[in-house]
């Protein structure tokens, strides 16, 4: 019987150690430079940003920036604005780390403020706690010897 021919690769498992080096490194980066630069920008002005997580690509070429205004509130208009100035935060990124390639960045809202949010909602619901509070056991049932 034949084998099936094999690519010699295995299927991917997640980020490699590079890639969240990488992506830390460019997270780093990022809030020195929401910190200490200037975006002309009216929506971004006197906004503070949360770089939440940074997931770099296996080529370390493009970035994908998760980030959360602080409040949460306008986070569609900054990311946005943050996208719109996105060659222009580059810029000032290559010039603060020692990669290879800067890589693109490209900004999302992220949703996991939100999901943790209504997750702990849910959990303060009446029906749901009575679930998770333990129940005293009842005298209902009792050895019969």
């Amino acid at each position: 019987m034949k084998r099936p021919q094999s690519t010699g690769r295995r299927a991917p498992t997640g980020p490699s150690q590079r890639q969240l080096r990488a992506g830390e490194l460019v997270r780093h980066a990022l809030v020195e430079i929401f910190r200490e630069e200037e975006i002309n920008d009216p929506v971004l002005a006197g906004v503070s940003v949360t770089v939440t997580e940074v997931r770099v690509g296996p080529d370390l070429r493009h970035a994908m920036v998760f980030v959360e205004p602080l409040g949460g509130e306008n986070a569609d208009e900054v990311v946005k604005a943050l996208n719109k100035h996105a060659r222009f935060i580059r810029g000032h990124l290559g010039r603060m780390i020692e990669l290879r390639f800067t890589p693109e960045l490209h900004f999302r809202h992220d949703e996991s403020f939100n999901e943790a949010a209504r997750m702990a909602k849910l959990f303060d619901d009446p029906r749901v706690r009575q679930d998770l509070t333990p129940q005293p056991p009842s005298d209902s049932w009792k050895d019969e010897d």
